[in-house]
């Protein structure tokens, strides 16, 4: 319990989401809704959950490392951020543990390694799960450093309620869950 006290302490936001203010300046960020799953004194590490590659199924990303993934074609697979986009993650329900796996908040993991992806489909891994390739990621305070100017707001924890979003509504969904519809966001201000 000790490290993952640490986490949800206000210091630290790991398994809470990291939204994207309109008007960011960064296209690759745009409308990004991020699971944040690792933020510690070291950096961030986090999972953009709201945006799908295009024509790309959890099956045929199966097929890429020669394992059966039948029945998976209408599981999509979630451009997970800019950095490293050849490198997949798995967030996931804590009912299964993998070599790799480690708890991210109360209701999920986060695994990076090839045995998820084979017990997914044999049908013995998590009960829920999210695939994506490629992560975003800080540096050592730079996360930090960024909240502090426009760009990013700090959403409430992501559930399991987020498996019945569909992945490009999650971005105003998260909004929404925090009290704010993001309808009413501008992504330049004025002068009076």
């Amino acid at each position: 319990m000790g490290q993952f006290a640490e986490n949800l302490s206000p210091r630290f936001f790991a398994g809470r989401m990291l939204l994207a203010m309109p008007g960011i300046g960064s296209p690759e960020f745009d409308q990004a809704a991020i699971a944040l799953c690792v933020h510690d004194e070291h950096g961030a590490l986090g999972i953009d959950i709201g945006k799908v590659i295009a024509g790309l199924s959890l099956r045929d990303l199966l097929a890429n490392l020669d394992i059966d993934g039948e029945g998976l074609e209408s599981v999509p697979v979630l451009r997970g951020g800019p950095v490293d986009p050849q490198r997949g993650f798995v967030l996931h329900s804590l009912d299964w543990g993998g070599q790799d796996a480690m708890q991210v908040n109360a209701h999920w993991g986060l695994s990076g390694s090839l045995d998820v992806l084979r017990a997914i489909a044999e049908r013995r891994g998590p009960e829920r799960y999210l695939v994506s390739l490629g992560y975003a990621g800080w540096d050592a305070g730079q996360l930090e450093s960024e909240m502090k100017r426009h760009g990013w707001f700090l959403g409430d924890a992501f559930t399991p309620d987020v498996l019945a979003i569909p992945a490009q509504s999650r971005w105003a969904e998260a909004f929404a869950a925090s009290g704010v519809d993001a309808r009413l966001l501008a992504g330049t201000s004025g002068m009076a």
